[in-house]
C-alpha cells in the first residue's frame, strides 16, 4: 500500500485540484516503487483526461546561427570565443540554404537560437541584425513559423541597444517571429543560477520577458534543465513559477500564453570539469527524468496541457518511456541539433518522421503531425 498522504494528493489531482508546492515536493521525494508507479499512473491518466491519447510531433529544423558567445555558462559545451577552433557564424546564404532544405523536407517550423555574439550588429546596433535574420527567412518562406530567440537573446539585444524588452519583442513579432522558445530558464532559482549560469539573466527577468511576450501576442514554450545541482524544492519552485506565469496570462486575458513544457535532463559529458565533478555523471538518470516529468504533468497539466520529453537528451527509447509517464508530444525532427550534441548527448541530431511515427505506434497510440502552436497539420 502506498502511504495515505501520497494517495490523497494523487486522488485530489485526478479530481482536478492543483497541487501545493509542499505536495509536489512530497511526490518528488518518493522512493517506494508502488508510490512511484501510482504517480506514473496518475500522470498518464491526467494526460489522457487533458489531451487524449494522440501523440503529436512537429516537422522542424534547428538553426543555431552562431556559437560565438560572450557568456560562460558552467554546463555549456557549445559556446566558443570568436578566435577559438570550431567557432562559427553563419552568413545569410547559409541561413537561406538551411531554410530551403527545411521547407523541402516538409518543415512547418524553423527554431532559431544562437550564442550572444557582440559582433552580430548592423550599423553598430544589435536589433537590426536580428531583424535581418528573420527577414532572410520570412521573405523567402512567408509560410514557415519562426520559433526564435530566447529571453536571454531578447535581453541581450535590449541591453546592447538600450531598448526596453517590449520594444524588442514587438519588433521581432512585427518582422515575422511567431513564438519565443522558453529556453535559458535552466532552473528558475537564483541560487542555482549563480553556480550554473552566473552571467545569464536572473529569474525575475526571464519571467518578465516571457510575460511581456504573452501581453504582446507572442506564444512561448517553457523548459527546465534538470538533474544537476538543484533540489526537489527548487524543481517544484520552478514549476510553481511557470504555473503562476500561465495563470497570469489566462486570468488577464493576454492574447498568448505558454504552449508546452519541455523537460531537458542535464547532459554533462563535455561540460566544464568543475560542474561535471559536482554532478558526478555524464548522462541523465532516466528514472529521475521520468518521475520529474510525471510530477510536472500533475503540477502543470491543468494550465500547461502539452508536455514533451527530449529525445536528444534521453535517446528515443527514453523519450518513448516518457510518453507513458504523462507526456503527449514527442517533439520535432530537428534535422540538425548542435547544443546538446556538443555536450555529449547520445540521442542524435536528426529524427526522420517515420522513425517518430513508428516509435509512437509501438505504444499502441495514434500519432498526428502538429504545427508549433499545436494545431493539426
Amino acid at each position: 500500500m502506498i502511504n495515505t498522504s501520497v494517495a490523497n494528493i494523487l486522488e485530489r489531482a485526478l479530481m482536478g485540484y492543483d497541487l501545493s508546492p509542499e505536495e509536489g515536493v512530497l511526490l518528488l521525494k518518493q522512493t517506494d516503487s508502488e508510490a512511484i508507479a501510482a504517480i506514473r499512473h496518475t500522470a498518464d491518466q491526467l494526460r489522457y483526461n487533458q489531451v487524449g491519447d494522440t501523440i503529436t510531433y512537429v516537422i522542424n529544423r534547428n538553426i543555431n546561427f552562431t556559437n560565438i558567445c560572450e557568456q560562460h555558462c558552467s554546463f555549456c559545451a557549445f559556446r566558443r570565443d570568436a578566435d577559438d577552433v570550431g567557432a562559427y557564424w553563419l552568413d545569410w546564404g547559409q541561413i537561406l540554404e538551411k531554410s530551403q532544405d527545411a521547407v523541402k523536407r516538409g518543415a512547418t517550423e524553423i527554431c532559431m537560437q544562437g550564442g550572444l555574439n557582440p559582433e552580430a550588429q548592423i550599423n553598430g546596433k544589435s536589433l537590426p541584425y536580428y531583424l535581418k535574420l528573420v527577414a532572410t527567412i520570412k521573405q523567402e518562406f512567408p509560410q514557415i513559423h519562426l520559433h526564435a530567440f530566447s529571453p536571454q537573446e531578447v535581453q541581450f539585444i535590449a541591453r546592447i541597444d538600450g531598448l526596453d524588452y517590449a520594444t524588442v519583442i514587438a519588433a521581432l513579432r512585427d518582422a515575422g517571429v511567431g513564438s519565443i522558445p522558453g529556453t535559458a530558464a535552466e532552473v528558475l532559482d537564483d541560487e542555482v543560477r549563480k553556480v550554473l549560469c552566473p552571467e545569464k539573466i536572473n529569474t525575475e527577468t526571464w519571467l518578465e520577458i516571457i510575460s511581456t511576450a504573452h501581453k504582446l501576442g507572442l506564444p512561448t514554450t517553457s523548459t527546465m534543465l534538470s538533474g544537476h545541482i538543484e533540489t526537489p524544492e527548487q524543481q517544484i519552485g520552478h514549476l510553481e513559477k511557470l504555473r503562476s506565469l500561465q495563470q497570469t496570462a489566462i486570468n488577464h486575458g493576454y492574447p498568448a500564453r505558454i504552449t508546452e513544457f519541455i523537460l531537458l535532463p542535464f547532459v554533462g559529458q563535455e561540460a566544464p570539469k568543475s560542474l561535471r565533478r559536482r554532478v558526478g555523471r555524464d548522462q541523465p538518470v532516466l528514472a529521475d527524468a521520468l518521475l520529474l516529468g510525471a510530477v510536472a504533468r500533475i503540477y502543470l497539466g491543468n494550465w500547461i496541457p502539452n508536455h514533451q520529453p527530449s529525445w536528444v537528451k534521453l535517446g528515443l527509447a527514453g523519450a518513448k518511456a516518457a510518453l507513458v509517464w504523462g507526456c503527449n508530444d514527442i517533439g520535432g525532427t530537428l534535422m540538425e541539433e548542435h547544443i546538446t550534441t556538443m555536450a555529449g548527448a547520445v540521442g542524435g541530431t536528426c529524427m526522420e518522421v517515420d522513425t517518430l511515427q513508428t516509435a509512437i505506434a509501438s505504444l499502441g497510440r495514434p500519432y498526428q503531425q502538429r504545427d508549433t502552436l499545436y494545431q493539426k497539420v
